[in-house]
């Protein structure tokens, strides 16, 4: 179970949480929680080449920025546009690339 979790946005309550399990070392667990008003932005990080790598990230006040996507998952320009502009959506932020 390497790199599983999952990312939990409450609205009514104004936190997010994002767990991931699967890390190597002794504290295997990661727990994040914040305030959905400390979000600056969605942000897409893309390179191309013959390793071509698309991380989608939450940029949180205070904290840098959060993977949202596994840095192995290879998706599509689409499908990686299409969650970020979901989840600024639903944040009410800004999408930014790099």
């Amino acid at each position: 179970m390497a790199g599983s979790g999952y990312d939990r946005f409450d609205r009514k309550e104004g936190i997010v949480c994002i767990f991931r399990w699967g890390f190597p070392g002794k504290n295997r667990r990661i727990f994040l929680r914040f305030l959905m008003k400390d979000i600056q932005s969605i942000r897409i990080e893309v390179k191309e080449g013959i390793y071509a790598r698309r991380v989608l990230y939450m940029e949180i006040r205070g904290q840098g920025a959060v993977p949202l996507t596994r840095t192995d998952e290879n998706l599509t320009p689409r499908e990686i546009e299409q969650k970020a502009a979901e989840l600024a959506y639903f944040l009410r932020v800004p999408i930014e690339l790099k």
